[in-house]
């Protein structure tokens, strides 16, 4: 017999509470970084292998001309003529075959953290004392921090964020000026191109192997998390998951000493002399020769005309 409730039934719909939205923890949240700096760096190689102004320049010619004008930029101390250098590197990467919205990210990813912590005091007349732009706060007389006196007033001089639109500019131009040298060459051009104008070799194999196998042990990590994430049936805790990350790093710390030892021991069986032997070949061409000519008047018109305080 059918009990009465079972026949009933009920027009009304049901209010179920949606299920909380997954939380993506913190080791996946990793692996999605290393995920994204290996994209960013097969972009990087790709950049290097247009058709373009400075890709077709000789990679040594670059290199002196980017340190020879960072060098003068870096020390002047007109904001219109670093203002100027700055447009000349957005032209020079929509002529490298550059997106320009991708450039400018690349550059001004970082530089409001770092130049932030020097150049947000400059404006300050504790640091800096001037004219009075912005009136902050009144401290009134005979202020003290401790053992620091302090000004009747705090506040934003016309000196100090001079100075510091200044200092911010600069560092622009100049991490400008670098990252369009790192875009344009190739990796391995770029460290036969340090070795060429006398950098000491141990340096440049240095930075040549730390580059390779980065993104090799990059790989190992993300291979062990997704075998991991691959045998996993139930999410654990969070010290769980710390736990495994720590347990993690000890491994790669050994697994990056014990292949260095092998690595080293296979270089010097194969007759490795300490010599960065690569394959790329330089040839000098014309262009290159006004290339040069070109960074070497501007550098010296600079230091010659009192544009830079040398």
């Amino acid at each position: 017999m059918i009990p009465d409730w079972m026949k009933s039934v009920s027009l009304a719909h049901e209010k179920f509470a949606p299920p909380p939205p997954a939380r993506k923890d913190f080791v996946k949240k990793t692996i999605d970084g290393i995920i994204a700096f290996f994209q960013e760096a097969m972009t990087t190689e790709e950049i290097s292998s247009r058709r373009g102004l400075l890709q077709s320049l000789d990679p040594r010619i670059k290199l002196i001309s980017m340190l020879s004008l960072i060098f003068a930029i870096s020390m002047t101390k007109n904001l219109e003529i670093i203002a100027l250098f700055y447009l000349m590197t957005l032209i020079f990467a929509y002529l490298s075959s550059i997106s320009i919205v991708f450039f400018v990210k690349r550059v001004w990813l970082f530089i409001p953290i770092f130049t932030g912590v020097i150049a947000i005091p400059m404006t300050l007349n504790i640091f800096l004392p001037g004219d009075v732009l912005i009136p902050l706060v009144d401290l009134g007389q005979r202020a003290h921090i401790g053992p620091f006196a302090m000004p009747e007033s705090i506040y934003i001089t016309s000196q100090g964020t001079r100075a510091a639109v200044l200092f911010t500019i600069r560092v622009a131009a100049c991490v400008s000026a670098v990252v369009l040298l790192f875009l344009t060459t190739p990796q391995r051009a770029l460290f036969k191109s340090l070795r060429s104008i006398g950098v000491p070799k141990v340096y440049v194999l240095t930075l040549e192997m730390a580059n390779r196998y980065i993104f090799l042990f990059m790989e190992m990590v993300r291979d062990l998390y997704i075998a991991k994430r691959s045998r996993t049936i139930k999410s654990r805790g969070t010290l769980a998951e710390q736990r495994w990350v720590g347990g993690r790093i000890g491994y790669m710390l050994i697994k990056a000493l014990d292949m260095s030892e092998k690595v080293h021991m296979a270089m010097i069986s194969r007759g490795f002399s300490g010599d960065v032997k690569l394959s790329y070949e330089f040839a000098m061409r014309g262009r290159d020769y006004i290339a040069l000519g070109v960074s070497m008047v501007i550098c010296i018109l600079l230091l010659t005309q009192g544009i830079v305080n040398a």
